[in-house]
């Protein structure tokens, strides 16, 4: 299958908010119990973007979207401003066919072009899937937590995996240039 990768529009977030809305209710990669309407995800969106984290969808030959990734900020607070957490989530009929390798690959250079400097994945349910995703796209493990989400009966463990983007933490930064404007204070 030919899968195009391209910045994500305003025009995908229906498509986006259904996939979404799947991997809340049947899935625990996220530990939203509730799905999210259309225009909170558009507001998510927006957000997102405004902010000039990448955001990015998959996209077959018909123009179907598959999958949606994006980076955004790991915590608002100034110091952690190279720091972005990633977030993939594909269509059940994309899943196993290594979209999710390709929309993490190039969320990885998007991020990395922008300065920054590190990347996490804090994976619900510590789901094997992911885990092997983020692995084969150099991520290293760096902890779990476990019972940290309680969803469907069952307790579940949160993990975490990192990767150096650029420099990573072999140089300093340029706090004059993005993403070092972000959150400043």
């Amino acid at each position: 299958m030919t899968v195009t990768l391209r910045d994500a529009a305003a025009a995908d977030l229906a498509a986006i908010t259904r996939i979404y809305a799947e991997a809340v209710l049947t899935g625990t990669a996220s530990y939203e119990l509730a799905a999210p309407d259309e225009a909170e995800m558009r507001t998510r969106f927006e957000a997102i973007t405004r902010q000039g984290y990448p955001y990015i969808v998959a996209m077959d030959p018909m123009g179907t979207v598959l999958g949606y990734a994006y980076a955004s900020a790991f915590r608002t607070r100034p110091a952690y401003r190279w720091l972005v957490e990633d977030s993939i989530y594909l269509a059940p009929e994309a899943r196993g066919k290594g979209i999710g390798k390709m929309l993490l690959q190039d969320l990885v250079l998007r991020a990395t072009d922008l300065g920054f400097r590190q990347m996490v994945a804090v994976i619900g349910g510590a789901s094997l899937a992911s885990i092997a995703v983020h692995r084969a796209c150099g991520f290293h493990p760096v902890g779990t937590l476990t019972g940290t989400g309680f969803k469907f009966g069952q307790w579940l463990d949160t993990a975490f995996m990192q990767i150096a983007l650029g420099d990573g933490d072999t140089s300093d930064p340029d706090p004059a240039r993005y993403p070092g404007t972000l959150f400043a204070g």
